[in-house]
């Protein structure tokens, strides 16, 4: 089981780390909520447990923004605040369970361990994806843009797939190829930018927003905006 802690406490994060490895579970974190958005958007995990009062981005917007990214892993929320009023926002924003500190570890083990089969047994991914006016159905594999049908090849598809769900993050050529195709990266060839051509054709130059920029000598990044 693969876990990702985002909270800005280091002791509080060794202490988690340890115990949940001790627990057979392989476990990432982040120390402020925009890290952790970024973790969770690029990685794989069964469950994210998230304090709330975070730099950065709060556990209730990091929550939302991972919603509204299509992704549905589910979320354990950490917080000293026990009120209804904010248990309430939590859930609104996304979140799946709510744990106010301080805490037993064997409480938060059993909660972990209740998300994780929830999560297998209901399907938890979204199999739509949506930015800006761009919507993916993962399981018919079909792209729309303002309504009108997109038709991708499957490797266009899972490149724009990888960018939807890293929107607002600049992803590298390196990190590309690793996770869409697979495989180290060989400098001396331009499939991808050959790749991010093909989207750019299909996907923006008939609209008038832009939605794939290149960040020179970094790579790309999905983003909203005009020209």
């Amino acid at each position: 089981m693969k876990i990702l802690i985002v909270e800005d406490e280091v002791k509080t994060v060794q202490s988690l780390k340890k115990g949940l490895e001790e627990h057979q579970m392989t476990v990432e974190f982040a120390h402020d909520g925009l890290a952790g958005s970024q973790l969770a958007l690029s990685g794989h995990f069964d469950v994210i447990v998230s304090d709330v009062i975070m730099p950065k981005r709060s556990g209730f917007e990091l929550v939302k923004h991972l919603r509204s990214a299509g992704i549905e892993t589910p979320v354990l929320l950490l917080t000293a605040m026990g009120a209804t009023d904010d248990k309430v926002t939590g859930f609104e924003a996304g979140a799946d369970d709510y744990l106010v500190k301080p805490f037993e570890f064997k409480e938060l083990l059993v909660r972990i361990r209740a998300l994780a089969r929830r999560g297998k047994d209901g399907h938890a991914t979204k199999t739509i994806l949506n930015f800006a006016d761009l919507e993916m159905n993962l399981d018919a594999k079909t792209c729309t843009r303002s309504g009108k049908k997109v038709e991708l090849t499957p490797k266009e598809f899972a490149l724009m797939e990888y960018l939807i769900r890293n929107q607002g993050r600049v992803v590298s050529k390196t990190e590309i190829a690793e996770k869409v195709w697979d495989i180290n990266f060989d400098t001396g060839t331009n499939v991808i930018e050959v790749y991010v051509s093909y989207l750019r054709n299909k996907l923006d130059r008939p609209f008038d927003k832009k939605l794939i920029h290149t960040m020179f000598g970094l790579g790309y990044v999905l983003k909203e905006e005009a020209g």
